[in-house]
């Protein structure tokens, strides 16, 4: 009796969670195609500053930039509008990729 008493928070808790999601069709579709890392690979090489970064954003259409620091673990979620940018310990760019 005890034991099924504790259990029943429980199940109303997952209950709860499937009742709140929206259909698979009504979610919104994650943005396709928006950065293109092709069009700023001629900046590989450059010093990674402010300026070179709005000039990255533009170049590539990303909404959103990302830079990596030598030996720094990233995230692997992929988000088609962010450029991500690594650079060295000279601040020297050495990697420009979508992700």
């Amino acid at each position: 009796m005890r034991l099924q008493l504790l259990a029943l928070p429980v199940l109303i808790g997952l209950s709860a969670c499937t009742q709140g999601t929206p259909p698979l069709e009504d979610l919104p579709a994650m943005p396709q195609g928006i950065c293109n890392a092709e069009a700023a690979q001629s900046l590989v090489g450059t010093k990674a500053t402010a300026e070179v970064g709005a000039q990255l954003l533009k170049l590539t259409g990303a909404r959103t930039l990302r830079w990596v620091p030598p030996r720094s673990a990233v995230t692997m979620d992929y988000r088609a509008d962010r450029l991500t940018v690594s650079y060295d310990d000279d601040y020297t760019i050495v990697r420009i990729s979508c992700g």
